[in-house]
């Protein structure tokens, strides 16, 4: 009985230790800054959703990819679309669409729009963008920008576009001071 006992204790902790890891992959968008919007790929394929959730404005950072084929002709004349054709693969250089994407969030952002940032699964590419966006136009540091998403959302930019955040990081430093 003591061996079936500490196996059913240890089955509920562990059971308590999986809690918070199903609940950080619980939504499909999720608000991490007012009006915008982090999500996944099945979210931007359901414009149902995007309707309730009042999304003006996309910006698909899986552009042209598997299961990410967004366009303006699939979300109509009602959301503005914007593609950003990346890989989510650490030698793939983001680096390029921060400042582009930036913009592109701030002016919508501007006319009090709504927007979704995605890519496949919300926690690499999309991510990417938006910590790019509020270090850019928020002058929030890296590492602040990450603390700021994650008090909303769980992410995992991969190491590559980590190190051309950080890149962009010091750039932006350097050009404050």
């Amino acid at each position: 009985p003591n061996s079936l006992q500490s196996r059913m204790e240890s089955d509920h902790q562990r059971e308590d230790l999986a809690l918070p890891t199903r609940k950080r992959f619980g939504n499909h968008a999720d608000e991490v800054w007012p009006n915008l919007f982090i999500g996944d790929m099945s979210v931007a394929n359901d414009r149902y959703s995007l309707w309730k959730l009042g999304i003006t404005h996309v910006l698909n950072a899986a552009h042209g990819r598997m299961h990410c084929q967004g366009s303006h002709s699939f979300y109509g004349s009602t959301v503005d679309y914007y593609g950003v054709p990346a890989d989510d693969s650490p030698s793939f250089d983001l680096s390029p669409y921060f400042f582009p994407s930036a913009e592109y969030i701030q002016k919508a952002l501007d006319t009090a729009a709504r927007v979704l940032v995605h890519c496949a699964v919300g926690v690499s590419r999309s991510a990417s963008l938006v910590l790019a966006y509020l270090m850019i136009c928020h002058h929030y540091t890296l590492i602040e920008a990450i603390n700021k998403i994650k008090e909303h959302r769980w992410i995992f930019p991969n190491i590559g576009f980590l190190k051309q955040l950080r890149a962009l990081d010091l750039k932006l430093r350097k050009t404050s001071s």
